[in-house]
């Protein structure tokens, strides 16, 4: 794997794992708490930010389509730790593979966004991935200390 993309990876790995320590000595209602109108779940946010992250590197960079339904990423619940964490250990694993395959000619592709029909570039479709994982990431961190808060933990 070539230098960029390997720090590339490093980079997604360290939002991960600073999402699984987030998410460390969380009791099961926590992952479903939504702290207030038009705010999301820990679990939502993972899923969504999951679901996003195998669509911009997956369907667009890579031009591998899943069978994503975004919708239903903002409605689970009662969703267990462990499939939250298995969530994340295989997105970074096809990652992994997926970029694997990428050379640093390939980031000036131009790819097309079966969803909307925008052209992305390879680059731009990998770096929004990254952004939009680590914003994701700030969100689950506050949303963890809004429910300590909540419950008198601080």
């Amino acid at each position: 794997m070539q230098t960029f993309f390997k720090d590339y990876l490093n980079l997604l790995q360290d939002c991960h794992n600073s999402i699984l320590q987030a998410l460390k000595g969380l009791p099961p209602a926590a992952l479903d708490w939504i702290p207030g109108p038009d705010m999301n779940s820990i679990s939502v946010l993972i899923f969504h930010l999951t679901g996003a992250e195998r669509y911009w590197i997956g369907d667009v960079a890579a031009q591998d389509p899943a069978e994503r339904d975004r919708d239903a990423e903002f409605r689970v619940h009662d969703v267990e730790m462990d499939v939250l964490k298995k969530r994340l250990a295989d997105n970074l694993e096809y990652a992994r593979n997926t970029l694997n395959k990428f050379t640093i000619q390939d980031l000036e592709t131009t790819r097309v966004s079966a969803r909307d029909g925008h052209n992305f570039t390879v680059a731009w479709a990998l770096l929004h991935a990254l952004e939009h994982a680590t914003l994701h990431l700030g969100q689950i961190q506050i949303t963890r200390q809004l429910w300590e808060l909540s419950k008198g933990n601080t």
